[in-house]
């Protein structure tokens, strides 16, 4: 694709990176058979072909962003499925941030919006925060058919979301039985309060592996949540901060998540604040130093939904099922499984109506399998899709801790149904 950025505009590094990427892209289309808005609405706008030419436009002319620009961009998830199509390398990822950051700084959204967009800001990244806002959340639960219909469809969506109240996990300091190494365990913001059980797993079953789990005191959100909302200072200045606090931790063979969409970032900071981090997520660095023995197989069905951070940003595809599998899971791959479940950060707020679609289009997908549970890699997945199935959703991670020694998942307490299937 041809452009006309003056050198002006060329001499900021981030403008310079985007053309770079605009000029990859040679309109070949292969992107809009992958991407969910398209596949939704059929608009070339709504497609990553057509969000370039957008894109390339606003950047080129500078200021103020055309509305519909500013319309066809917040429809993205950032999913990233064209980056796995696309032919031509171009790096989306780096232009619709950049794309998004541009729309901040000259667009001035109506006044629930920004207000929306900053609570979410001020509370996601935050643990503490996050714990007072769901408990709060917790008691208006009962006005939410009240703010569905009144028209206040976000502040619905988040009550929706909202997982039961779980107990804090233990375990997050076992000592291996064979030291082969020592590894730092994000500790997150959302999951940390969300899932705390996914981290409990995690460190049982690093410490079957034979390493040592060390939590970074003084770590925080990894930044996406603000980089996706088009605030990258804030991003950088969390990076920042998490890198001093690694620093201190001591010497590491790898910093390990399990959040997929965090794993997406910390392999980010390069771009983001010029530093590389030796992350790995999970089931990714499990496989390479090898599953524990399997002390019970379940042999239970569960169906796999690749996370869109695990499959597309950081291209982990076979890892996840394949350790399932070994581990004795009958593992069922629902049918498009390219496509995103809706969930992409906190795009299930902002965007409800297409969010709310993609998820009811995943979870019938989900159901066609005939499997009992799901195993999802990504915490955002698991609240996303757990309202619209009548069945377990957990971590991979929870099953392979239970597979190989560790309890089995609490989810999993319910007896199990024959099927999933969608609920009314």
């Amino acid at each position: 694709m041809r452009t006309a950025f003056t050198p002006d505009q060329l001499a900021d590094p981030e403008t310079a990176a985007s053309a770079a990427a605009i000029r990859k892209c040679v309109h070949c289309g292969f992107c809009t058979a992958t991407c969910p808005t398209y596949v939704l609405l059929g608009d070339e706008r709504d497609s990553p072909r057509g969000r370039i030419e957008l894109i390339r436009e606003m950047l080129e002319h500078g200021g103020p962003p055309a509305p519909a620009t500013v319309t066809h961009v917040d429809r993205c998830l950032s999913c990233l499925a064209c980056t796995t199509t696309c032919p031509s390398g171009v790096d989306y990822a780096q232009l619709i941030d950049h794309a998004r950051a541009h729309i901040e700084a000259h667009h001035v959204r109506p006044l629930p919006e920004r207000l929306l967009r900053m609570a979410l800001a001020w509370v996601l990244p935050h643990p503490k925060r996050l714990r007072l806002a769901m408990g709060l959340g917790r008691l208006a639960r009962p006005l939410e058919p009240t703010l569905e219909r009144t028209g206040l469809k976000p502040l619905a969506a988040m009550l929706r979301l909202l997982p039961a109240p779980r107990q804090a996990a233990e375990g997050t300091t076992s000592a291996p039985v064979t030291r082969r190494g020592r590894v730092i365990l994000l500790q997150g913001c959302v999951e940390s309060v969300v899932a705390p059980q996914v981290r409990a797993a995690a460190t049982r079953l690093l410490a079957r592996c034979g390493y040592e789990v060390v939590l970074a005191e003084g770590e925080g959100c990894c930044g996406a949540l603000s980089q996706h909302l088009g605030r990258p200072d804030e991003a950088r200045a969390m990076a920042r901060a998490n890198l001093s606090a690694w620093g201190r931790a001591g010497k590491v063979d790898a910093i390990v998540t399990t959040a997929a969409g965090c794993g997406t970032m910390l392999k980010d900071y390069r771009h983001l604040v010029g530093q590389d981090v030796p992350a790995k997520d999970i089931l990714e660095f499990v496989a390479e130093a090898g599953l524990p023995p399997v002390a019970r197989p379940p042999g239970i069905a569960v169906a796999y939904h690749a996370a869109c951070s695990l499959q597309h940003g950081q291209q982990i595809k076979t890892a996840p099922p394949k350790l399932l599998a070994d581990a004795g899971f009958d593992v069922r791959l629902p049918a498009e499984g390219h496509l995103c479940c809706g969930s992409a950060g906190v795009y299930n707020i902002l965007q409800v109506e297409l969010a709310t679609r993609l998820r009811d289009r995943k979870a019938a997908n989900i159901a066609a399998t005939g499997a009992a549970v799901v195993a999802a890699g990504n915490v955002g997945c698991m609240t996303q899709l757990a309202p619209a199935l009548a069945a377990p959703i957990v971590h991979p991670v929870e099953l392979l801790d239970w597979a190989t020694g560790g309890p089995k998942p609490a989810a999993l307490a319910a007896p199990e149904p024959d099927r999933l299937r969608i609920d009314p």
